[in-house]
């Protein structure tokens, strides 16, 4: 498959990034924000879910590859639920969220495993994932249980 590079400019757009890197790795000290040029970066192992639409079960095909998720146009940029010593800390992406405010501008959330979420004030929704070089095989393949678990 080719590698991805799509861009959002609008929060039905940011929708289709977020299904994209559901449920990617990302490293905290790799995370970067540029208050100066307003730019966002979050390196990340996303899990390539447009390659396993049919299938339930793990298989041969289930890849992950290197991506970067990018914003710009970032007036400030929020974490919450993690602190300055957890820079070695491995985070899984659940989902990137839009609120509105006075449009464009408004806040995307970076919602993450743990109850940790990044908060980033934009002045409109400006933001690309990348893939970057080969994918690898996928060790294995993210499960989300519907609902309360059985006891």
């Amino acid at each position: 498959m080719r590698p991805l590079k799509l861009y959002a400019l609008d929060e039905d757009d940011l929708a289709v990034l977020s299904a994209h890197v559901q449920d990617a790795v990302v490293k905290v000290s790799d995370i970067r924000w540029s208050p100066t040029s307003q730019q966002f970066s979050v390196p990340m192992n996303r899990f390539a879910w447009e390659r396993t639409t049919a299938r339930r079960t793990r298989r041969e095909g289930d890849q992950r590859r290197r991506s970067v998720l990018h914003f710009d146009r970032v007036r400030r940029a929020r974490a919450s639920g993690i602190g300055p010593n957890d820079r070695d800390a491995v985070l899984s992406v659940l989902a990137v969220v839009f609120e509105m405010g006075e449009s464009p501008a408004g806040v995307v959330t970076i919602v993450c495993s743990g109850e940790i979420a990044f908060r980033l004030d934009v002045e409109c929704i400006e933001a690309q994932l990348t893939d970057l070089g080969a994918a690898w095989s996928a060790s294995m393949r993210p499960t989300h249980r519907l609902g309360k678990e059985a006891r």
